[in-house]
C-alpha cells in the first residue's frame, strides 16, 4: 500500500466569532483526532471550508496544523491547495511542501469546466512541474457534485504515465460505488485512492483503495479505524462497516457538513461552537437535535 495509506479526517477549521481563523484552537482539534485513531488529516478541504480562505490565511492555518506533531510526530498532514488559478494553486502547493506537509489534495480548476481532458492534463502537468518536489505526492480531489468536473480514467492513466512518482492518486468523493470499482479494476494499487464516503469504506478497501478521507471522521474516526484494522487483519469488517454506514446516513440528512460537524464537536466533545464563513450558515437547533438523536440511535 501507499506510504500514506490510512484513515484521515477532512478536518473542520476552527474560527473566531468574527470569522477569522482561530489558530490557537486548531492544534487541539488535530490532537483530538490523532488520539482517536486518525492516521492524519486533510487541512482546508471542503469540510475545512478551504475555498473560503485567502492564500495568506491558508498558509497561516497550514503552519498552525504543524503543531500537532509536537505530541504526535507521525500524524500525517495533507494540504488542500486547489483553486481555479494555476499560479495561486502552485504557490500554495509549494508552501505546503516547504512547511513539511506529506502531500497535497488538489481540486481541478472549477470555473472553466468544459475544457476537456487536454485542458485538465495541461493544468495538472504544469502544476506538477512548477510546484512539486521530485517525490512529492499529489492527489486530485474528485468531487464532481461541487466542481462540475468529472475525471475520466484515461486522464488518470495519462497523468500516471507522465508523472509516475508525483501523481499519487485521488480523493474520490464522487459517492459512486461503480466508479470506485472501476478505479480498482483499472489501476489496482498503482493509484492511491482515498474514498470520501464512509458508507463505501469497506467496498473501497476491497477494490484496492488505500484508505479514506472523510468529513464524519471528525466525529467517528474510531469507527473508521475499526473497519480499517479489521480489514487489515483479515477479520470480518462487515459489522463495523454496518455501524459506520448507519451513522453516515444520519449525518447526510443535514448538509452541508461544516456547520453540522462543528456543532456536534461542541455538543459531544466540548469544543467551542465555531462559526462557519458565508455563504455557509449555522445549523438550526432543531436539526442539531435531530442529528444528535439520530447518531445516538445509530450507535
Amino acid at each position: 500500500m501507499h506510504p500514506l495509506a490510512g484513515v484521515y479526517a477532512a478536518a473542520v477549521t476552527s474560527l473566531k466569532e468574527d470569522g477569522l481563523p482561530d489558530l490557537e484552537a486548531f492544534p487541539p482539534l488535530l490532537n483530538f483526532l490523532a488520539r482517536r485513531g486518525a492516521h492524519g488529516a486533510l487541512i482546508l478541504g471542503t469540510t475545512g471550508e478551504g475555498p473560503s480562505f485567502s492564500p495568506e490565511e491558508r498558509a497561516g492555518i497550514f503552519r498552525a496544523a504543524l503543531q500537532v506533531r509536537a505530541a504526535h510526530p507521525d500524524f500525517r498532514l495533507l494540504a488542500g491547495t486547489g483553486t481555479p488559478s494555476l499560479t495561486e494553486t502552485a504557490a500554495l502547493t509549494r508552501t505546503a511542501f516547504d512547511l513539511g506537509f506529506d502531500g497535497v489534495v488538489v481540486l481541478p480548476p472549477y470555473y472553466f469546466r468544459n475544457v476537456g481532458q487536454e485542458g485538465l492534463f495541461d493544468y495538472f502537468s504544469e502544476l506538477i512541474r512548477r510546484a512539486l518536489p521530485a517525490d512529492g505526492p499529489l492527489f486530485i480531489y474528485h468531487i464532481p457534485s461541487l466542481t462540475g468536473v468529472a475525471l475520466p480514467l484515461s486522464l488518470l492513466e495519462r497523468l500516471k504515465q507522465a508523472f509516475p512518482r508525483q501523481f499519487a492518486g485521488l480523493k474520490d468523493s464522487s459517492h459512486d460505488a461503480d466508479f470506485a470499482r472501476l478505479l480498482g479494476e483499472s489501476f489496482g494499487e498503482q493509484l492511491a485512492v482515498f474514498t470520501g464516503t464512509d458508507s463505501l469504506f469497506l467496498p473501497a478497501l476491497e477494490t484496492h483503495a488505500c484508505g479514506c478521507i472523510t468529513a464524519p471522521a471528525n466525529l467517528i474516526s474510531p469507527d473508521l479505524r475499526r473497519v480499517w484494522d479489521a480489514f487489515g487483519a483479515g477479520e470480518d469488517a462487515a459489522p463495523a462497516q454496518a455501524r459506520l454506514s448507519a451513522i453516515r446516513h444520519v449525518l447526510e440528512k443535514f448538509p452541508p457538513f461544516p456547520p453540522l460537524l462543528k456543532a456536534l464537536l461542541a455538543r459531544q466533545h466540548g469544543f467551542p461552537r465555531w462559526p462557519v464563513r458565508p455563504p455557509l450558515r449555522p445549523i438550526s437547533e432543531d436539526d442539531l437535535e435531530r442529528a444528535g438523536k439520530g447518531m445516538e440511535e445509530a450507535n
